[in-house]
């Protein structure tokens, strides 16, 4: 019995051998006689047997030319099915769209989805509820906040710059662009819908768009906030987008009045008067000429220079007919954090908008509205980051005088940075600034505080709105740095002195003025010996 099983499993092993080598077989003289041939076959040259050169070259000419006939038109199919495919999936994502301004209450068409629409919807909604559009986040430290890039119809405006970088970007790249473009087309496009506006409403083009702001989260989307004239003076159109790595979407149309939103300017002060006489030239011309909504409160500390300071004011009072400020005098140390607590406190009016300011700041009109249109009691605070200047010293040293100061605040590489590591210029609402605590009063002197606020803004559920500003100026002044501090203290202070001065190219330029100058010795000598 072993044995006659032994013989079958043997026969069986064989007999599947012998199909397998036949099935491969097959497969061979299938292939070669399926097989294309190749170019090099299709353009042969003709052989001795076939029609004689001339005759023969045209023949396979027209063969080959009948064959890539062939095979364009087969591409110009495909490619119609694939414009078709396009098409409809373009519908899918638009219907997606569409679902989700509706769920976002929006008064769209609320029609059952289909599977693709309803998975779409639902990642939709998932992007735009992990992102920070409608509340904030609360966020561990300073560095995890992602920063806002502005910008215009012509430029942008960017933190990230490295050393071959500019704090603007002009003229912007290519892809950026688009994207931008295509946020303000679209944003114009709902402004215009006739479903939301009356009949005889004017229709906004790309002239009305004032600024924009727009920050990417890589796992989430891209966020745009793009401001626009509105239809009377002091009035604005905000449209709020978001891009969840997928089709743009409208989160939110807002009518923005600024008629009656007046801002409570607060600058503490110690001594320093020739550059608080600077300060209120700028004051005078920008908030109580061309803007004449804003309230000014000084918190002095000390009395030396106390009544030079004061006369600074009354003078300006006189001769602008200006009324609207506040003096408040405090003895002790100077400190920070301790004046702006108390002028925000000293405020006994209804909720206001307080933009805390140093002496040493230039801003302009539009600023101001910027101010406004980024912050909101109890939802959002705006930490703008504003340019600092170099050294006019160095940067004009090459020039017979220095420019006056309005042209000399240009933003480029040459004249400053954008000064990231600084939180002390900020706007927020009065309530907010209470509710969070206010400034850290233990914290003395200049420094320290500022950060301390706006880590605990991090910590609530207000959104920080960060991004550098083209209106907001840091004035260039000389840093000192006093014996009493320890080696590492003056290093570090040193480098930060350096970092103040002027552009990595242009102190390079100094540290190798010494070659430079004889490299031109050397020129001038050359060009010299030759005319003799």
């Amino acid at each position: 019995m072993m044995m006659v099983r032994r013989g079958l499993l043997a026969w069986i092993s064989r007999v599947v051998v012998l199909l397998v080598l036949l099935c491969c077989v097959i497969s061979v003289l299938y292939m070669l006689a399926c097989t294309p041939k190749s170019d090099d076959e299709q353009l042969a040259l003709p052989r001795a047997n076939s029609p004689t050169g001339k005759e023969g070259y045209q023949a396979v000419l027209q063969e080959w030319e009948e064959q890539h006939r062939n095979y364009v038109s087969s591409l110009k199919r495909q490619i119609a099915q694939l414009k078709e495919e396009l098409q409809e999936r373009s519908e899918q994502l638009r219907n997606g769209q569409y679902q989700a301004s509706d769920a976002a209450g929006l008064g769209l068409d609320r029609s059952p989805p289909e599977k693709t629409q309803a998975d779409l919807l639902a990642f939709l909604h998932s992007q735009v509820d992990k992102a920070e559009v409608h509340a904030g986040v609360k966020l561990a430290t300073e560095y995890a906040a992602v920063p806002f890039d502005s910008f215009t119809l012509q430029k942008v405006y960017q933190l990230e710059t490295g050393l071959t970088r500019h704090p603007e970007e002009k003229p912007v790249r290519k892809d950026k662009r688009d994207e931008l473009v295509e946020a303000i087309e679209s944003a114009l496009e709902t402004l215009n819908n006739p479903a939301e506006n009356s009949p005889n409403h004017r229709p906004y083009t790309a002239s009305d768009f004032i600024e924009g702001i727009y920050r990417t989260e890589r796992d989430k989307g891209t966020l745009y906030e793009l401001t626009f004239k509105g239809d009377h003076k002091h009035e604005f159109k905000r449209l709020v987008l978001f891009r969840p790595f997928g089709p743009i979407m409208k989160v939110k149309k807002e009518k923005l009045n600024m008629a009656n939103t007046l801002i409570n300017v607060i600058v503490p002060l110690a001594k320093r008067v020739d550059k608080f006489r600077q300060f209120m030239q700028n004051f005078r011309e920008m908030c109580i000429e061309q803007d004449g909504r804003v309230h000014l409160t000084v918190v002095y500390f000390g009395k030396e220079e106390i009544n030079e300071v004061k006369g600074i004011l009354e003078n300006t009072s006189k001769a602008a007919n200006f009324r609207n400020f506040t003096f408040i005098q405090l003895n002790g140390e100077f400190s920070r954090g301790k004046g702006l607590d108390v002028g925000a406190r000293f405020w006994k009016g209804s909720n206001v908008l307080l933009f805390f300011c140093d002496v040493d700041i230039y801003f302009t009109s539009e600023f101001l509205n910027t101010c406004r249109l980024n912050t909101q009691p109890g939802k959002k605070v705006f930490y703008p980051v504003l340019f600092s200047q170099y050294n006019p010293g160095i940067i004009y040293g090459h020039h017979d005088a220095v420019p006056p100061l309005e042209q000399q605040l240009v933003i480029k590489k040459e004249t400053g940075f954008w000064r990231d590591f600084g939180f002390g210029m900020t706007c927020q609402y009065r309530s907010d600034f209470i509710n969070i605590g206010g400034f850290d009063l233990d914290i003395k002197g200049w420094g320290g505080e500022d950060v301390h606020l706006y880590r605990k803004y991090l910590h609530s559920n207000l959104i920080v709105v960060r991004t550098p500003v083209r209106g907001l100026f840091h004035l260039w002044h000389e840093k000192r740095c006093v014996d009493e501090l320890s080696p590492e203290q003056y290093k570090m202070c040193m480098q930060s002195k350096a970092m103040n001065e002027a552009s990595h190219g242009q102190l390079g330029m100094l540290v190798f003025r010494h070659e430079i100058e004889a490299h031109l010795r050397k020129q001038k000598q050359k060009t010299s010996s030759k005319k003799t």
